[in-house]
């Protein structure tokens, strides 16, 4: 290409003899091999000529325009600026001479390096420029949406909600943008636990070589082997037609990847479009992306207006022949093209039968852009010029000509405006950038290589952050590949619930292993990083994937354990009852009489009370149940202990003071006994006292003994005590069961001594085997055993010692005599 051309589509001469063009810098525009570039270049002069047309906007001015083409070169768009600043035909930086182009405003063209060309210019002499782009310059007005709220929120928007994607493979072109795109990405990505499978960087495709071509075939390699379903591509206009090449790589013989689907995310300045000789190449491997596009609407007359366009009845339109060879692949007669074509152009070709990659009747997202650009620069001349005739007195008004006014101003005019554009509101926010939306657009290619967009969500800069982005799943059509499921792109399959995530040494951390959660511990969602406990109330399930609330505990008479013990206590509380009937009745008799009526009476009653006192510790535990039980239980049975010690000292004392001359005799009276009693209990009672007025019990809830449950139990307030008691007990049984151990020998007639004994084993039997029960058992079985032992300890009292007089006094009623009880062995 020899030079830059300057094409005057459409110039008008105002009322005031001055031209006022607009520039619009377009990137391969005069090749005649992107056509679809001319509906950017339609959407221009329809908003020419609608603003020229109203007498609302710039009253007695017309706009004009000239499109330059940059070649995507910044040496070519550099030099066009500067023409664009002095003479038509030649210019000398920083000199006045020839005759000026009066320009208002330049356009900045779609790829954002030409913008950034111009605006390092433009800056300089203080000329604004108004950017189909998004990146940022001094003197640049974005109207396109803004990069930082659209690209670099794909990862805020897209990627999170869509659950399974947390593999990625990213394209970018090799510039200084699409690293700080990278970059950006990475640590918002990163942050929502989504990982870059690999960064592919992409050169700006002049022309295709062997180089090119391998770095093609390594691109498509890469991206049919990684596992990454998912691509997001940052790039220009025209980054769409690298992307095409990849599928025409596909089909050489040196490729082995079998072709595989992805989901393809592009940026907002991606635009599907090809070169005249892509026509019929295949786009089944873009079927199903996903691009972010600028919110456009439909411009009432613009349908109209492009469908009049024809080689024929344009006759200013320096554009529309090549356009139209290009397009529908035919030729002029006495065209200078160098192709040959069998096709010859009759001019009659219908527009909308063009496939949408070359030309789109209805207004896209970049041409609507282009569109607002125009009608911003026009809203701000006015706005400038109304200020003027406002805030300037001057004598003769006439005087106020164009060219004598200082365009530079525009600038903060420009800022500042807003305007409707079919009914939607166009303004800037305080960095220059279009206030605008974005639409998710999901493209579906046809088999005659056009497409059609459907529109499955948008992102809304003026909703709260949570309505900002709104997608409908289920109106995507995805990639013939994925069957019309959800696709999945991941390093690692998902860990299940019940398992936590263990990353892979050495890799990034969306590889990883799934490892099964402690014991005690759970994950109750998928690809948890850790397990955790649960709460204080609750308990992990067998598979450790959620909690169970735990059951409530405690020894109840609604279950058959404590139905059962209940029982037991009721039974033998009538049982004793029936023994101390008995023995009332023949209270007279001698062998009643022959063993001390009165403690026989006291030791009666008191295993009685022990049999109803297991009754306390069944049911809810209460305050007053707690308090009462321990020292209850404990004094009773002291009582019992004392009284059967008391027997057993008896026995001793009435043998030996049986012997002739014998000095006892004086202590084998009532008073002895009695007193053995209340000393002994006196001492219990203390204990208990002591207990209960310092550390006494307490209803109590126990969270951690049992796993799967809430034990309610009575909390002994101070253990110490409770051995204490227990100790106690012990002491008083130790010493009756020594005393009566060594009056076993004394003559059965008097004996009543080895029956204690008996009584005594299974007594201290019994407590001794309690106390490691004791401490091994959890929850309601604490409770059961201590009212077991009471039970078995009081049975063993009441059988040993009653049940041989019983014997006698209902069954052997002749053995019940005087002469039988003092009868020598």
């Amino acid at each position: 290409m020899a030079g830059t051309e300057e094409t005057q589509f459409l110039s008008c001469e105002s009322s005031l003899g001055d031209l006022k063009p607009v520039t619009l810098f377009h990137s391969n525009l005069l090749t005649g091999v992107v056509t679809k570039n001319y509906q950017h270049i339609l959407a221009l002069v329809f908003a020419i000529m609608k603003i020229n047309e109203n007498s609302q906007i710039l009253p007695n001015i017309s706009l004009g325009f000239r499109i330059y083409d940059s070649y995507f070169s910044a040496q070519w768009t550099c030099y066009t600026t500067m023409l664009l600043i002095y003479t038509v035909e030649s210019f000398i930086p920083n000199y006045i001479c020839g005759i000026q182009n009066k320009l208002a405003a330049v356009i900045g063209g779609l790829d954002s390096q030409t913008s950034v060309n111009i605006a390092t210019i433009l800056d300089i002499y203080k000329i604004p420029q108004d950017s189909t782009t998004t990146l940022q310059s001094h003197t640049c007005l974005k109207l396109s949406i803004n990069q930082t709220y659209s690209d670099y929120h794909i990862s805020k928007s897209v990627v999170p909600n869509r659950g399974p994607w947390t593999w990625i493979g990213v394209i970018i072109l090799e510039d200084e943008n699409g690293e700080k795109f990278v970059q950006t990405l990475l640590l918002l990505f990163s942050q929502h636990g989504v990982c870059f499978a690999f960064v592919e960087r992409i050169a700006q495709l002049r022309v295709v070589d062997t180089e090119t071509i391998q770095y093609g075939l390594k691109l498509y390699d890469n991206i049919m082997s990684s596992k990454a379903n998912i691509m997001i591509v940052y790039g220009e206009s025209y980054t769409i037609v690298y992307l095409r090449w990849l599928s025409v790589l596909s089909n050489l013989e040196d490729v082995t990847r079998v072709p595989k689907g992805k989901v393809w995310i592009m940026t907002s300045q991606m635009e599907f479009i090809s070169f005249a000789y892509q026509r019929n190449w295949d786009t089944e491997m873009l079927q199903g992306a996903l691009s972010f596009l600028v919110h456009s609407s439909d411009l009432p007359g613009y349908k109209l207006f492009v469908e009049s366009r024809n080689p024929s009845s344009a006759a200013a339109d320096g554009f529309i022949r090549d356009f139209w060879q290009n397009a529908f692949n035919c030729i002029f007669p006495n065209s200078t093209m160098d192709k040959v074509v069998d096709l010859v152009c009759s001019g009659e070709e219908k527009l909308e039968s063009l496939p949408a990659p070359f030309f789109e009747m209805n207004m896209t997202g970049h041409s609507y852009s282009i569109y607002n650009a125009i009608y911003a620069v026009a809203h701000s001349l006015h706005a400038m010029f109304a200020s003027r005739f406002i805030h300037r007195a001057m004598v003769d008004k006439m005087d106020l000509k164009f060219q004598n006014r200082p365009l530079w101003q525009l600038h903060r005019f420009l800022r500042r405006v807003s305007f409707k554009s079919a009914g939607e509101n166009i303004s800037f926010d305080q960095n220059g950038e279009l206030v605008a939306g974005l639409d998710v657009i999901n493209w579906i290619f046809s088999l005659n290589q056009s497409f059609h967009k459907v529109t499955v969500g948008w992102m809304d800069p003026h909703a709260p952050p949570e309505q900002a982005f709104t997608i409908h799943g289920d109106a995507i059509t995805w990639h013939s590949w994925f069957n019309q499921v959800l696709p999945l792109s991941v390093c690692s399959e998902s860990c299940h619930p019940g398992t936590s995530k263990k990353v892979k040494e050495g890799k990034l951390f969306c590889c990883y292993d799934c490892i099964l959660c402690p014991e005690g511990k759970i994950s109750e969602k998928q690809d948890m990083n850790d397990c955790h406990k649960c709460t204080e109330r609750k308990y992990p399930s067998k598979n450790q994937d959620f909690c169970v609330p735990k059951i409530i505990s405690y020894l109840s008479y609604e279950e058959y354990l404590g139905i059962s013990l209940a029982f037991l206590s009721l039974f033998f509380s009538l049982m004793t009852a029936l023994v101390l009937g008995t023995i009332m009745k023949h209270h007279n008799t001698p062998i009643v009489k022959a063993n001390n009526r009165n403690l026989t009476y006291c030791l009666l009653f008191s295993l009685l009370l022990c049999f109803l006192s297991t009754l306390l510790f069944i049911g809810h535990p209460q305050k007053v149940t707690c308090f009462l039980r321990q020292a209850t239980f404990g004094i009773i049975f002291s009582v019992a202990i004392s009284c059967v010690l008391a027997k057993t000292i008896t026995v001793i004392l009435a043998f030996v003071a049986a012997q002739p001359g014998s000095r006892m005799r004086k202590w084998v009276r009532k008073g002895l006994a009695n007193s053995i009693v209340f000393s002994c209990s006196l001492i219990q009672a203390g204990i208990s006292m002591a207990w209960l007025a310092t550390s006494p019990p307490f209803p109590d809830v126990d969270l951690h003994s049992m796993t799967e449950e809430i034990v309610l139990e009575c909390n002994e307030g101070s253990v110490t005590m409770f051995y204490c008691i227990l100790g106690y007990l012990g002491f008083l049984a130790t010493i009756s069961f020594t005393v009566a151990f060594f009056a076993r020998k004394l003559p059965d007639s008097f004996n009543e001594a080895k029956f204690i004994t008996f009584s005594m084993l299974v007594f201290c039997s019994v407590w001794l085997s309690f106390v490691p029960t004791y401490l091994s058992s959890k929850g309601k079985y604490m409770v059961a055993v201590e009212i077991f032992s009471i039970l078995a300890s009081s049975i063993g009292l009441l059988g040993c010692i009653f049940f041989p007089k019983c014997f006698i006094l209902i069954l052997r009623p002749e053995q019940n005599t005087k002469k039988y009880l003092i009868r020598k062995k």
